[in-house]
């Protein structure tokens, strides 16, 4: 849609900067807050377009937009972006972007420690290789669901944290991805203090699916919106 870019958040903590999720046209977005040589790392939770397609563009700035960079962003994604990378470039590997990418493959209970900012990721259930993703600094939490089913790896991720994040794709049952009503029991079950409802699907309205989502989780909902700060630190 006109000015809604797809899956990207810019995640600040401790003395850290983490891209997470790149989805096209949220590098754009990214670039009003910061810029690329001082992000620390790049987080991609699984490799649909809707949420990888923008570091084709974070590559090519970085390769030949005259950034200085001082070494290689690291970039935590499922093992499969090496061979999607070198495909797209038609090169035999992946590399030709270790200049300016560090490409590091995710895995259930990845532990990655920057500068205050510890993340961890759990595998979860999306049909594909994919990454839930807790955020701990300064004694707060915060955990995104990126795409997926309601599934144990997720309730475990969220327990007790102080924002979830949670995508609401689906305005009924899935297997892939969670339905407002998934999302809101989700935040209840977890006791997780606030949910922001987001990636909300075509067939449903920001506000319908954040309604649909407070009324079971039964605490503070909101909608996530382009441009928006939250903040649990």
């Amino acid at each position: 849609m006109p000015d809604r870019p797809c899956s990207g958040y810019l995640l600040q903590a401790g003395g850290a900067q983490v891209w997470v999720d790149a989805g096209p046209g949220s590098l754009a977005e990214l670039l009003r807050h910061t810029t690329l040589d001082r992000i620390d790392a790049i987080w991609v939770s699984h490799l649909h377009l809707d949420h990888v397609g923008d570091l084709l563009n974070a590559y090519y700035a970085l390769a030949w937009g005259q950034l200085e960079v001082e070494r290689p962003l690291p970039v935590y994604a499922p093992a499969a972006l090496s061979t999607r990378l070198a495909g797209f470039f038609e090169q035999p590997d992946a590399g030709f972007v270790s200049d300016v990418l560090d490409l590091r493959p995710l895995r259930d209970g990845l532990v990655v420690e920057l500068e205050g900012l510890e993340l961890t990721s759990r595998a979860v259930e999306h049909g594909t290789e994919a990454y839930g993703l807790l955020a701990r600094a300064e004694g707060r939490s915060l955990a995104y669901s990126g795409d997926c089913a309601p599934c144990t790896a997720l309730d475990e991720l969220a327990a007790g944290v102080d924002l979830l994040i949670c995508e609401a794709d689906s305005g009924e049952a899935s297997q892939v991805h969670h339905t407002p009503e998934d999302a809101g029991a989700l935040a209840r079950r977890t006791g997780a203090k606030r949910l922001v409802v987001t990636h909300v699907g075509p067939s449903l309205s920001p506000s319908a699916a954040t309604a649909r989502a407070a009324e079971v989780f039964g605490g503070p909902v909101v909608c996530a919106e382009v441009g928006e700060v939250l903040s649990p630190w």
